[in-house]
């Protein structure tokens, strides 16, 4: 990818175009191109790599630092008849009061607390506190059922704490990003689904748009987004939902408007800007 002198290349800023008479079809394979965040005719986000068997949630970081694998087939099994959400409206009726190293718990025992705890999940996951040692520590065990995080702890180390993958993605041996650069790694949750709900345990799928890189002038891993949808398997323990497994999936992707990407100082004026989110639904 040739980057600009503010380190978003010009290739960020093409776009498919649906023509008056709707020849083009925006969603059809067949019309997809080496646009906006692609490579040799692949999008540049798609790739995954296996790190030890289903040990992580294989965020966008990973995806973006290790690109030329494959992505699961992130089945969503049998659908919920009950589940339903208005196509254009938020839905959910009030926000848990509880909250462990920032990430919100004390979800309902019910559908809407389970789709609740997988979007606040897909977020802890999937943010920058993940590459730090203690931060790392802190999601892990809030997040995963306390027989899976123990199993998963060592091997999630291995991954955020690899030389060469930190330095892939632009970052020093302690996760700190360069001087001048902000480091962004974020999950917005657009929306859940419920999968299956059986009392004690749910499945749930959580899409969302995720944003990562580098922003900074001179970045040569600019800010990038993606989008996935991740199945969340969870268990209903010590009165909270808590994470068994999970499978992840590329898209829904929207199609990209023609809007130019920003400078690499609105970029990162906008990350410190504006705060995540820590409570979904």
């Amino acid at each position: 990818m040739s980057l600009g002198d503010d380190g978003y290349g010009d290739d960020r800023h093409m776009t498919r175009t649906r023509l008056p008479d709707g020849e083009v079809d925006p969603y059809a394979p067949a019309r997809r191109g080496t646009g906006r965040g692609m490579r040799g005719g692949r999008p540049a986000g798609r790739s995954l790599v296996t790190v030890v068997g289903v040990i992580v949630l294989l965020i966008a970081a990973i995806a973006f630092a290790n690109r030329g694998g494959g992505d699961s087939d992130g089945s969503d099994g049998a659908s919920h008849k009950g589940a339903s959400s208005e196509p254009t409206h938020p839905t959910g009726v009030k926000p848990v009061e509880g909250g462990a190293g920032g990430i919100a718990s004390g979800f309902a025992h019910s559908e809407q607390g389970a789709q609740s705890a997988a979007a606040n999940f897909a977020v802890a996951l999937g943010g920058d506190g993940m590459f730090r040692t203690d931060s790392r520590h802190a999601i892990v065990t809030t997040v995963y059922a306390p027989d899976v995080a123990a199993a998963r702890q060592g091997d999630l180390d291995k991954v955020y704490s690899n030389p060469d993958f930190l330095k892939k993605i632009g970052l020093d041996a302690a996760g700190n990003a360069p001087k001048g650069m902000t480091f962004v790694s974020r999950t917005n949750p657009i929306g859940t689904k419920l999968v299956k709900y059986e009392g004690e345990t749910a499945s749930v799928a959580v899409w969302y748009s995720s944003l990562f890189g580098l922003a900074g002038e001179g970045s040569t891993t600019p800010v990038s987004e993606s989008w996935y949808t991740n199945t969340f398997d969870l268990k209903w323990l010590d009165n909270d939902w808590k994470v068994t497994g999970f499978t992840q999936k590329d898209g829904p992707t929207p199609v990209g408007r023609d809007q130019a990407a920003s400078s690499a100082k609105e970029m990162s004026d906008a990350v410190e800007g504006f705060g995540g989110f820590t409570y979904a639904r």
